[in-house]
């Protein structure tokens, strides 16, 4: 999770290349905003139609960003950004998964707060001010909440023409957006057939709302992609993660990765080409199923 174990990680990680955090930070903004691109961009010989799009949900209008190949008719996929919220990185990562064949609704978990992006990217997560800003906005989200939300961005992407509501929906998380893709899943059973959770923090608590007690309450099949030093602080939920899954007769591959938390998002310090190009490789063989 984004704390301040992980954020000594970060710390390592950016003194091993020889970066302090405002450094990285204008590299890491830079080829994220050389991966964004307006309006259209190419997707397997085609184009991609974007856009910022409003979601009407109980407790309000959401902000998102929805973008998916110009023709046709594709599954639809709910993207949870992490701790940082909705910003560019995130809408590339969305480019690159709508590039695959996907119809693609990135989220703004903050919505009830601010309209994104609520921080221009995930460095400024680390400052003083970031953090002051972003208490209170974690702090109106809790479980109810997050169901209720997912539940309306279904319904939203199935009313879609670009949606094939053949397919079944996929939902990806990030960071505190991990275990919210297991509440998507149980927000619309019938709907969601796959999700995968990158570096998910809090998906196994003592709670009777934890993540992992919804499994057997979805019919989703899952992805569980567990960075290291969040396996060295909570080694046990794994098995956990793997045992209740199996009860619950829900498929999942559950495997930790050589790679400290926040690796597979583009402006993080723990960002790992490789390691997040593996794990995006076993999330599109997951959504294959879709």
């Amino acid at each position: 999770m984004c704390d301040e174990f992980t954020a000594r990680d970060e710390e390592a990680a950016l003194t091993a290349r020889g970066l302090d955090r405002r450094q990285f930070a204008a590299i890491s903004a830079a080829a994220v905003i050389a991966g964004c691109t307006g309006g259209e961009s190419q997707a397997r010989g085609g184009k991609l139609t974007e856009a910022m799009v409003t979601v009407d949900t109980p407790d309000g209008k959401a902000d998102a960003f929805f973008v998916h190949p110009a023709s046709g008719r594709h599954p639809g996929v709910i993207l949870w950004p992490d701790i940082a919220g909705l910003r560019d990185a995130y809408k590339t990562m969305a480019r690159r998964l709508a590039a695959a064949g996907y119809a693609v609704l990135a989220v703004n978990q903050y919505y009830r707060s601010a309209p994104a992006p609520v921080l221009p990217s995930f460095a400024e997560w680390r400052t003083p001010e970031g953090q002051a800003k972003l208490r209170p906005m974690i702090a109106a989200i809790n479980p109810a909440a997050t169901t209720s939300d997912a539940g309306a961005f279904v319904r939203w992407l199935d009313a879609q023409r670009a949606v094939d509501t053949r397919r079944k929906i996929g939902t990806n998380g990030y960071c505190m957006g991990g275990p919210f893709t297991v509440r998507t899943a149980a927000a619309a059973p019938g709907r969601v057939g796959a999700a995968a959770s990158f570096h998910g923090a809090a998906l196994v608590t003592p709670g009777a709302d934890s993540p992992h007690l919804l499994l057997a309450a979805t019919r989703a099949r899952y992805l569980f992609a567990i960075a290291r030093n969040d396996d060295a602080r909570s080694p046990a939920d794994k098995s956990v993660l793997q045992d209740t899954a199996r009860v619950a007769g829900r498929t999942a591959e559950v495997e930790v990765y050589p790679a400290d938390h926040g690796w597979c998002t583009l402006d993080a310090p723990s960002y790992d080409q490789v390691q997040a190009d593996r794990a995006w490789g076993r999330m599109l063989e997951l959504f294959k199923g879709l």
